[in-house]
């Protein structure tokens, strides 16, 4: 059982959705809520009743980021050790995000800056509503940009020289920028974004979840090899889900003229 206590969580139809909590600072992370969320995604992998997760808005705002006064603060009075066991913390949560083997939707709304913004991109899929305000500010606080993976996820997803333009100045993304580059898949307005991004997850936990495992493993696992390494891996992957029971299934309902109802083995 998931029970965590530093954010909002509930599951429904095998949709798990996530929450930040903070609403009045703009639901920023801290060292428990990191600790928590890492935990969380690194649990999900065993997790049979749960298919895709959507990770949500709080009141108008995702994630303001690390909290000033709860993470910030106690920083700036650690030493080096310390420093190094906190970032690799941070940096751990999206590996768990990578490796927790479910699509994660991140539904954007309002501030989504510093860790909130690498959560946001640490996701499978990103939708967001005209107010959406994203921003990689760690150079804006004195540190690099590259946190968290920013350096090697985020060109992938807009390109090297936009990541550049934003690791470097810190400043916002706006949500038709975002949509603009690739970073955001859609812009729907506020009210419709809890649903929006639960239709999305519905109608992916509703495929061959066996398969979308494979899928989110090996989008993953592709950026460090050859292309020829990339068609042999996906040769073996691809020959293990013509296994499963939702291969078959899908070729029955194909031949009968029915939609199939895939079981996820």
């Amino acid at each position: 059982m998931l029970e965590p206590s530093h954010f909002q969580f509930s599951v429904d139809n095998q949709i798990a959705s996530i929450n930040l909590l903070g609403a009045e600072r703009k639901n920023p992370l801290t060292f428990e809520s990191y600790a928590e969320l890492r935990d969380f995604f690194r649990e999900l992998v065993y997790v049979d009743d749960i298919d895709a997760v959507v990770f949500g808005s709080n009141q108008g705002n995702f994630c303001s980021g690390g909290d000033v006064h709860d993470i910030i603060g106690p920083l700036v009075k650690m030493n080096m050790k310390e420093l190094l066991r906190f970032t690799r913390m941070t940096g751990d949560l999206v590996k768990a995000m990578i490796n927790c083997g479910k699509p994660i939707i991140s539904a954007v709304d309002g501030i989504c800056v510093g860790a909130g913004a690498i959560i946001a991109m640490a996701s499978d899929l990103r939708i967001a509503t005209p107010e959406a305000r994203t921003a990689f500010l760690f150079t804006r606080v004195g540190l690099a940009g590259c946190d968290m993976g920013a350096c090697a996820i985020l060109p992938r997803l807009i390109g090297q020289g936009r990541c550049a333009e934003l690791l470097y100045t810190g400043r916002a993304m706006s949500a038709d920028e975002g949509a603009a580059w690739g970073f955001y898949n859609s812009i729907v307005e506020s009210t419709e974004l809890q649903s929006a991004a639960t239709q999305l997850a519905t109608r992916i936990a509703a495929g061959p979840n066996f398969g979308h495992m494979i899928t989110k493993t090996m989008l993953a696992q592709e950026w460090s090899m050859s292309i020829e390494q990339a068609i042999e891996a996906e040769a073996q992957a691809q020959a293990i889900c013509m296994q499963t029971g939702d291969f078959e299934r899908a070729y029955t309902a194909f031949v009968n003229n029915e939609k199939p109802a895939f079981e996820g083995f």
